[in-house]
């Protein structure tokens, strides 16, 4: 794997969690997406400012061979109950190991110990042995025949849905088609790389009409995502890791287009960190396969990607904190503030914003 860029310790801002909180009124949670999804609106943040725009704007704010970089990862139904005699237990599938096993983010868990078999509810004769447990964190053997818990996800998995979504009694059944972006191909991802959510055929019909170029990559999104930042300084922060894969294809596409001057524009922050995961220091990108933990900060130098398109974040969150990296923490917090003052709809059915490369942090 392409050593990851990171800022030395003298190059390293002073940072607070903190720093990267602000208030957002609970009516600006977004409960469901935009329909249809690319009427969702669009917040574009440049050096030159803000500029309010619309989801389908987005062939206008691009150029002819500009290249979309996007994130095939396929959400699965995730979420599973389970049983240990009386004890119960509310599993997420976080990463598939290979050989039946997964990494697993468990409520709970402190019913669980080594040895341990669980049952999955709902799923007659779906069953997985506890090999270890660390805090939340438990790691699950199926056994290495996976029709057994495929069927369980089919029969008895919930869309995993951010805790902030309210469902009283879990997810509707519209939720598994609006928690699935029109890129999702590869199964794997336990939450939606959701700025691809926007998209529909009537955009990418006219994303192709201006001669916006497209690369496939696969990033399968941890349950991680999720997990708040809790310590003061958030370098102390652990990030989980996430399989992802640049292939030849999407290598040569990205690198092609930054040899003709053109912009590499990621769609998500999974888009973002798999391909500055695989860039080298020339700026180019090499194929990649294989896990990332790459944690963007405030301070990181940035090789490969030009522009993001991305939805809005939560207070405090690793996510907030990469936009800031990306186009400047106070252009981001004054970014924040106009999205509230405006009323955007935020986080995962949110409304999106096209950030474009700060060179300095402003």
């Amino acid at each position: 794997m392409p050593e990851a860029p990171t800022p030395s310790p003298a190059e390293a801002p002073a940072l607070r969690t903190e720093d990267f909180d602000y208030d957002l009124p609970e009516r600006l949670i977004a409960q469901a997406p935009a329909r249809p999804r690319d009427s969702a609106r669009l917040l574009v943040v440049r050096e030159q400012g803000l500029a309010d725009h619309g989801v389908l704007d987005l062939p206008s704010l691009l150029e002819p061979g500009d290249v979309m970089v996007v994130n095939d990862t396929r959400v699965i139904p995730a979420r599973l109950h389970a049983r240990r005699g009386e004890a119960r237990v509310e599993i997420m599938l976080n990463r598939a190991e290979g050989g039946g096993l997964w990494q697993a983010l468990v409520r709970n868990a402190r019913r669980l110990r080594p040895g341990d078999v669980i049952e999955i509810e709902g799923a007659e004769g779906c069953t997985a042995k506890v090999i270890e447990r660390d805090g939340g964190t438990a790691m699950l053997d199926f056994g290495p025949d996976q029709s057994a818990l495929a069927a369980a996800l089919d029969k008895a998995g919930e869309v995993p849905l951010p805790p902030y979504i309210h469902r009283e009694g879990g997810p509707r059944a519209e939720d598994a088609e609006d928690y699935q972006t029109i890129f999702a191909r590869r199964p794997g991802a336990v939450a939606a790389p959701t700025a691809s959510l926007h998209f529909t055929d009537r955009l990418l019909a006219a994303l192709d009409a201006r001669g916006v170029q497209r690369a496939t990559v696969t990033l399968h999104v941890g349950a991680g995502t999720f997990l708040p930042v809790r310590e003061d300084d958030p370098r102390r922060h652990h990030i989980h890791r996430e399989w992802g894969e640049i292939d030849d294809a999407a290598a040569a596409t990205i690198n092609a287009a930054r040899a003709a001057g053109k912009r590499v524009v990621a769609i998500g922050t999974t888009a973002m960190r798999v391909t500055e995961t695989a860039a080298r220091a020339d700026g180019t990108v090499a194929p990649f396969r294989g896990l990332t933990d790459l944690y963007i900060l405030p301070g990181f130098r940035f090789r490969a990607v030009d522009a993001l398109l991305t939805n809005f974040h939560l207070p405090k969150s690793t996510l907030l904190m990469l936009v800031s990296a990306f186009a400047g923490t106070r252009r981001m917090r004054a970014a924040y503030a106009h999205a509230v003052a405006q009323e955007y709809r935020f986080f995962s059915y949110g409304d999106g914003s096209l950030l474009f490369r700060c060179e300095h942090d402003l």
